[in-house]
């Protein structure tokens, strides 16, 4: 069987989840191949996600690494299973970070700043010293406006988020600057606000990580002068502790004794090539007593240990070079009083050199930092919020739901709608949902030109909705075209007040002229392409539209166009790497000319709703004149052709073959293979550019270069994480084929995360591949391949804790209700009434009533589970002394 599981197993189930938990975004892409078409269903297929399929993951992947070529034996299959079960109860912590890197002020200091007018800056994000995010460089400025947005799953623990700003050099090494450096538990103070941060300097002595497993011991030794103490130090491991130049250092562990007069050293072995040494090494020091001691009444307290401290160090040993100081943390041995043994873990700390900047020395950064961490329960934990909020499509009125209640008592609604358009989608509640609350909607709106502008619950859902649905469907639309505008760079202002020296407005005209187009027919051909679920909720947009306001033939179009080119392509085109359409925020002359092509492709995919001989409300004299060169009947035609394809019942078929899209591509190294020759198989790693599509994986000299290798992804079985240990490397992973796997190693762990992520679900529906997945219908063949994968307990976490985060809010409303039901014939406005949209005093009370039964009883839950590590804990190091 070469190690593959058959469909028939038992186990077949957990492997599915195994691959599926090697993701950890909310929402994921995933490729099926060979998908039927079919134009009446789409869906989503997502396996339930526990914590005990982490330990069948890491179980299986071993099997995997070790045994490629052997089937997996029953005593294996047996152990998993059975470590599965007993891992049932267990939460699952998952982490994420989200923000902006605004820009910067003052940076440099003395002679530093005079050489940062000269070279740009740019920054970058480390958790600890494990890079995972850079800017690109900004040009030439003391204030730079960097203005680039970050959001990744954060795969692993972590102690310190640091941000590092850097001068680019072109022949010199970078130019350190500075860094906000930002402990993991004080993330939480700087939630969702953007703030000013002084940059502090960056020396060797201050860049550790890790933690290190200490014992001290205090025993009496006999001897023919009596019988003195022997302090006792176990060295036993260290974890996470950072790479040098790239690689996994050479570490040893220098431990010594501080006292007034006394200061003994002792090392351990230097452990090879690991992050993680286990050194199991145990030194020894003797500590004198005084010389009139009587053993009978001699105490500890007898020696002076109040001033004795032990110090332990962590170095790479660097051989011919200096050695590198790795981190220290000391520790007293008065300790010891109490108890005579001590074992705990300790953070590594930084050495301090006496040497501090002014706060405003190297300059400042503005951030914008939201960190989230989500204590995920097991499934049937949420089993009582999850079938509150499914069953909201059906509550009348929807404003008494608890989906709706969430949106009301959550003042940012941007992240209410978020966890519940996932959930409701992922359960094929969605639709019904956003019928009912865009039906809300528009009984409150009075005008027909005012429909849909405001951002309510029902205009939130429906952006999140296409921004989740719709993301594939974007890369196909538009990322070609924006690809072309970003890198040819032609200028296109045509304001005559922003016109740099030498530019022919004329000229730039054409140039505008020509992008536009080429955007608004990449839009306007794009119908057979828009996904199934945002096609039917453009036509219950337009259906509603139409029952409301009858008279007016266009508000139809208007319903649907509000959203789709006012909210999704206008909004791509003028931020594509917000859609990850492209990898960095575009520069500030590219950004004209987007912003340029967005206001057009509006007023374009507007035009619809408005009469012929009527522009749209430009402001600028010139955008009008831009405008004119597209009033005719066949730009008018075309948009509404589109917006019938998109909103009508009629089904349309595939839009010929699939289309190729780039799932993701970046450099990695990559395991050279099949190497006889000695002196070739020194140099095992080369980087190479990996490229991964809906149809096949390569990887290339270069980026832009012909393949070197090229496989379909029908034939790869599997991909999996490697230990460390494997080639002494970290972020390793392999993709498994039919004959030999392809070794990869990723940049930093963000990115190993988000390859096996990507792979893992490109694979999803190949029969090679272990596990059983059913195939989504869709009716297009290039949409059936783009799946969602969603983790809806996480999402009924997150709305479980954005109620909690915000019962004030929900008893205010409980207030209003019971208010309103008394006093129903001499009402009063009030303020906190207003606040609400309350229709039905009596059912929304009801509803908010369940709420908190079911809160009360989450609370309950997480309480029952509540992670009580005591310090010194693996999970819990204590932050020992520094220097």
């Amino acid at each position: 069987m070469r190690g593959k599981v058959p469909l028939a197993s038992p186990v077949a189930p957990f492997c599915a989840q195994a691959r599926n938990l090697s993701r950890m975004r909310g929402v994921s892409r995933v490729v099926t191949a060979g998908a039927p078409d079919s134009c009446a269903q789409y869906s989503v297929n997502v396996a339930p996600v526990h914590a005990r399929t982490y330990v069948y993951t890491d179980t299986y992947a071993r099997a995997r690494t070790h045994a490629h070529t052997r089937s997996l034996t029953h005593s294996l299959i047996h152990k998993a299973l059975t470590m599965a079960e007993e891992d049932d109860t267990k939460i699952r912590i998952l982490q994420s970070l989200r923000g902006k890197i605004c820009e910067g002020r003052n940076l440099g200091i003395g002679s530093v700043s005079n050489r940062l007018r000269d070279i740009g800056t740019f920054c970058t994000i480390s958790l600890d010293q494990e890079e995972v995010f850079r800017t690109k460089v900004y040009d030439k400025s003391l204030s730079p406006f960097y203005g680039e947005d970050f959001y990744f799953e954060i795969p692993r623990p972590f102690q310190c988020l640091s941000f590092y700003v850097y001068g680019k050099s072109v022949f010199q090494r970078d130019l350190t600057i500075g860094k906000v450096a930002l402990r993991k538990e004080e993330l939480c103070n700087y939630s969702g606000k953007e703030n000013w941060f002084p940059l502090q300097p960056v020396d060797p002595n201050s860049e550790v990580q890790g933690k290190v497993h200490l014992e001290m011991k205090l025993n009496e030794v006999i001897t023919d002068n009596g019988p003195p103490s022997r302090l006792q130090v176990r060295i036993i491991e260290c974890q996470g502790l950072p790479l040098i130049s790239g690689q996994a250092c050479d570490s040893y562990a220098s431990v010594t004794l501080i006292g007034p007069a006394r200061s003994d050293q002792k090392k351990t072995k230097v452990k090879k090539k690991t992050s993680d040494p286990h050194f199991d090494e145990t030194v020894y020091f003797e500590v004198s007593r005084p010389s009139n001691h009587n053993r009978k009444n001699f105490q500890v307290e007898d020696e002076d240990i109040e001033k004795l401290e032990i110090k332990v160090e962590l170095w790479n040993n660097g051989n011919l070079a200096q050695d590198v100081f790795l981190g220290e943390t000391r520790v007293s041995v008065k300790i010891l009083r109490n108890d005579l043994v001590h074992k705990a873990w300790y953070l590594l700390q930084p050495r301090g050199n006496g040497v501090k900047c002014k706060p405003d020395d190297l300059g400042s950064l503005r951030l914008n930092v939201c960190y989230t961490e989500d204590n995920v329960l097991p499934s049937h934990s949420y089993v009582n919020l999850r079938n509150l909020l499914l069953k909201s499509p059906d509550v009348q009125p929807i404003s008494a739901s608890a989906a709706h209640i969430l949106g009301d008592v959550c003042r940012d609604r941007s992240e209410a709608s978020l966890p519940l358009v996932r959930l409701l989608l992922h359960h094929n509640r969605l639709l019904p949902f956003l019928t009912a609350i865009a039906a809300l909607e528009l009984e409150n709106t009075q005008e027909a030109n005012t429909i849909f502008r405001g951002n309510s619950l029902a205009t939130r859902c429906i952006d999140d909705m296409m921004k989740m649905v719709g993301r594939n469907y974007l890369n196909i639309t538009l990322k070609p075209v924006l690809d072309e505008i970003c890198e040819s760079n032609k200028s296109c202002e045509i304001d005559p007040i922003k016109l740099k020296e030498g530019d022919n407005v004329e000229v730039n005209k054409e140039n505008l002229q020509i992008y536009v187009q080429k955007v608004f027919s990449s839009i306007t051909e794009s119908s057979a392409s828009c996904p199934p679920l945002m096609c039917d909720v453009f036509r219950s947009l337009r259906q509603l539209a139409s029952d409301r306001f009858p008279s007016d033939p266009h508000v139809q179009y208007s319903a649907v166009s509000s959203f789709v080119f006012l909210r999704f392509f206008a909004v791509a085109v003028v931020s594509p790497h917000t859609f990850q359409l492209r990898q960095h925020h575009p520069d500030t002359d590219v950004s004209r000319t987007l912003t340029l092509i967005s206001k057009t492709i509006q007023t374009l995919g507007s035009w619809s709703s408005l009469s012929k001989n009527k522009l749209s409300s430009f402001k600028e004299t010139f955008m009008c004149d831009f405008f004119k060169l597209f009033q005719e009947d066949k730009c008018i035609e075309r948009v509404k052709k589109f917006l019938d394809d998109i909103s009508s019942n009629v089904c349309k078929g595939t839009s010929g073959a699939e289309d190729s899209v780039v799932l993701k591509e970046g450099e990695v190294h990559k395991r050279a293979q099949g190497r006889k020759n000695f002196l070739q198989s020194r140099k095992n790693f080369k980087k190479r550019w990996l490229r991964v599509t809906n149809r096949e994986l390569s990887y290339h000299k270069q980026k832009g270069k012909d393949p070197l290798f090229l496989v379909s992804v029908k034939n790869i079985s599997g991909v999996e994480k490697l230990d460390e240990s494997t080639f002494n490397r970290k972020n390793m992973f392999q993709v498994i084929f039919s004959d030999k796997p392809l070794y990869v190693q990723a940049g930093n762990c963000v990115e190993a995360s988000e390859w096996i992520e990507v792979l893992t679900q490109l694979i999803r529906c190949n029969t090679d591949r272990l596990g059983v997945f059913q195939p989504v219908s869709s009716r297009d063949s290039t949409l059936a391949n783009i799946q969602l994968e969603i983790d809806y307990d996480r999402e009924t976490e997150r709305i479980f804790s954005l109620f909690n985060a915000n019962l004030h809010h929900l008893q205010k409303m409980e207030e209003a209700c019971a208010g309103m039901s008394v006093y129903l014939g001499q009402q009063k406005e009030q303020e906190e009434y207003s606040a609400f949209i309350i229709q039905d005093p009596k059912e929304t009370f009801r509803t908010i009533r369940e709420i908190r039964d079911v809160l009360e009883d989450l609370k309950r839950k997480h309480n029952a589970t509540e992670l009580t590590d005591k310090p010194g804990t693996i999970e819990n190091p204590i932050v020992g002394k520094r220097s």
